[in-house]
């Protein structure tokens, strides 16, 4: 994928007034779910990105414990300058459907099972119940 397709969607999705918005949040929100995933997930997953946003994501931020969904929002909050925990939820979504759309249906189900329950309301994807 291209990185003006990508970002594009994501500008889109997340109602960003710049390009540049759009990618500061990827470059936050990939960097974040980086340090959540493993193995050929995370290396498939950014093979389907644009190179710059594949490198994000293969080279995360450390993870201690993996994040609730409710802490990845805190989380994405504090890496974002003058973002409450709204406009991260905000981000989360506008990134994460761009790029469950980028990873198609049968390997975001994947990434989904790597994490805690709840990312798939982030990722703009809701399992049933």
């Amino acid at each position: 994928m291209l990185t003006d397709v990508f970002l594009k969607e994501v500008r889109e999705r997340g109602s960003y007034d710049t390009t540049r918005e759009a990618d500061r949040a990827a470059r936050v929100v990939l960097a974040l779910l980086g340090a959540h995933l493993v193995g050929g997930e995370r290396a498939e997953l950014a093979a389907r990105l644009p190179e710059t946003y594949a490198l994000i994501l293969l080279n995360p931020l450390q993870a201690a414990e993996p994040l609730s969904p409710e802490r990845f929002v805190r989380a994405t909050a504090a890496w974002i300058e003058g973002a409450t925990d709204e406009t991260a939820q905000w981000d989360i979504g506008a990134v994460l459907s761009a790029t469950a759309d980028a990873a198609g249906g049968e390997l975001t189900h994947r990434i989904l099972m790597q994490l805690p329950p709840g990312y798939d309301v982030l990722f703009g994807r809701p399992m049933p119940l």
